[in-house]
């Protein structure tokens, strides 16, 4: 049976932007109304939620958000690992991740996720801090885009499967091959933005917008 999803080509990509453009307009308003009004305690879910998305769906990371929500700041981590059975592959890894990142950020900074994040001039260095500070654990590149571009900050490439095997039909990459560095990562981010200049469409639109062209939803 053929594929009922357009083809990614420059004009596929424009025409579904035209289409759905309010649509992810609407989605990052959400997203930067998050950040802007949210609470320290919203952020730290999102994290959560990134915690859960790497390597698996966006509908087990929301299941999965769900699961722990109600006990996300007293649990220790066997009651979260029990929550997420049957909501996560992965429930005691991920559970880990959980509870050693929010006791960091308790610790270290009293929850004030917000306020730390605020505290870069670079926004390079902000991702990189996610990505490399040891008390969080489970945010590599692609999962700290996610977060950022979550809670509102603009910019950030989440080069997902999705997103490379667009680049990769486009022909602006070899192979969707999800980058294993630092430097790789930037590049691949740096050719995602040459695209935006090509088709016109907004940074984070177009993440968007590919997503949905490879899913046939928008979701987070």
């Amino acid at each position: 049976m053929p594929s009922l999803r357009p083809a990614i080509t420059i004009e596929n990509i424009i025409a579904s932007h035209r289409k759905r453009r309010k649509e992810i307009r609407k989605r990052l308003r959400e997203f930067a109304n998050i950040g802007r009004q949210g609470s320290d305690i919203d952020l730290l879910e999102e994290m959560v939620f990134c915690f859960f998305t790497g390597g698996c769906s966006a509908k087990m990371g929301m299941s999965a958000l769900d699961a722990v929500r109600p006990i996300l700041m007293t649990a220790d981590q066997p009651e979260l690992a029990r929550a997420l059975v049957g909501h996560h592959r992965y429930p005691n890894a991920r559970s880990k991740y959980v509870a050693h990142s929010r006791d960091f950020l308790q610790q270290e900074y009293g929850m004030q996720i917000r306020k730390k994040l605020a505290s870069f001039d670079c926004r390079l260095a902000r991702r990189d801090w996610l990505v490399n500070e040891k008390g969080i654990k489970g945010l590599g590149y692609k999962e700290a885009s996610h977060y950022l571009r979550n809670i509102g900050y603009k910019g950030y490439a989440i080069l997902d499967k999705h997103i490379l095997s667009c680049l990769a039909e486009l022909k602006i990459i070899e192979e969707p091959k999800p980058p294993n560095t630092r430097s790789k990562y930037l590049s691949v981010e740096e050719k995602l933005g040459q695209l935006c200049v090509i088709t016109g469409i907004d940074f984070d639109e177009l993440d968007l917008v590919l997503w949905s062209m490879k899913t046939g939803v928008i979701l987070k």
